[in-house]
């Protein structure tokens, strides 16, 4: 069983060398570890610091990208090398990354198919406002997705090649919500495994203001809902709506009652543009719900390719003679991207 490393990267020079170093090559139930770093168009000498440090793969995007995208690479180029759990860490040394085995026994036990590391933000020192930030969209995610104790916005996650294979990133901002959605709405079992963090001097990468995260982080999570629960975010928006226009009519009916009834009609016209809207969102719903049947059925076609890309893979690893150094060049990523020594 090989499990892989996956490290997005962007001007990481001063960390990534220690990351790298912390992950441990020997781990009761896998035969083999391996580290792939991500470069996302660093302008520093993040590749040459991760090559020398001992990554076993270096894949670059020409230019910067941004999270998501090194996200989207880091699953692709794992996969493409067989992969068959991967663990996700962040490259600024945010997480310990010496406690993986730690992370993904509750995969080699078969007890989930992604894990997903707590950090315990109770005793990990952060700026107020991210920590703060972080408890609120842990408190709104796990109500609206049932899922108690899981650290939405943590990076350090393990991956069974069968979810790797299933996740579709499609936003560019963040990948830690949507496919946290996307995984339930796949139904794959996903755990939490408290792994207390580091605390990070430097500003974060991903952050550039907060109020700037906040709205593109709330836009994800918005928009995940959307795209993967449409009848459960458009039903309660159109249940809203016919509760406010029954207001109205009950307001009528009771100057009716009082033979007051003359003169109300601006509250039929309120209630029944209300209710009106209402009904417009429950068949928006159910529109929507059956456009995801459609979804469904392209993403299964999806990861029938990816598999059937996977076994190709395979076969080409197994007819490569083996003198050959396994640490790739750096190349830009496109389409199946990486420029691969």
């Amino acid at each position: 069983m090989k499990l892989i490393v996956t490290i997005p990267a962007y001007n990481e020079e001063a960390n990534i060398a220690e990351v790298i170093a912390e992950v441990p090559r020997f781990i009761v139930g896998i035969d083999s570890v391996e580290v792939l770093v991500v470069d996302d168009g660093s302008t520093d000498g993040t590749v040459e610091v991760a090559k020398a440090a001992g990554a076993d793969y270096v894949v670059s995007h020409g230019r910067n990208q941004g999270l998501a995208a090194a996200f989207r690479t880091a699953l692709r180029e794992a996969l493409h090398r067989g992969a068959d759990i991967i663990v996700n860490t962040d490259a600024d040394n945010h997480y310990d990354q010496s406690r993986i085995p730690d992370l993904i026994q509750p995969l080699l036990r078969n007890e989930a198919e992604i894990v997903v590391g707590n950090r315990v933000l109770t005793g990990l020192r952060m700026r107020a406002v991210n920590k703060y930030g972080n408890r609120i969209a842990n408190f709104i995610m796990q109500r609206l997705l049932r899922m108690p104790d899981v650290d939405v916005s943590s990076g350090f996650r393990a991956y069974t090649k069968e979810a790797a294979f299933k996740l579709n990133v499609l936003f560019n901002h963040t990948y830690t919500h949507e496919t946290l959605v996307h995984a339930l709405d796949q139904g794959m079992r996903v755990v939490s495994v408290p792994l207390p963090a580091r605390h990070v001097d430097r500003p974060s990468r991903l952050i550039q203001s907060v109020p700037s995260h906040v709205w593109r982080a709330g836009k994800v999570i918005l928009s995940s809902f959307i795209l993967y629960r449409p009848l459960q975010v458009w039903g309660v928006l159109g249940m809203l709506f016919a509760l406010l226009g029954s207001i109205p009519f009950v307001r009528f009916l009771y100057f009716v009652a009082q033979g007051e009834g003359d003169g109300h009609i601006q509250s039929l016209v309120a209630g029944s543009a209300l209710l009106f809207l209402g009904a417009q969102m429950l068949i928006a719903g159910m529109l929507a719900s059956a456009i995801g049947w459609n979804r469904r059925l392209i993403e299964d076609l999806l990861y029938r390719q990816k598999v059937e890309e996977s076994r190709r893979d395979a076969v080409n690893r197994a007819m490569a003679t083996n003198g050959t150094d396994k640490r790739s060049t750096v190349g830009d990523v496109a389409g199946r991207e990486a420029h691969v020594a």
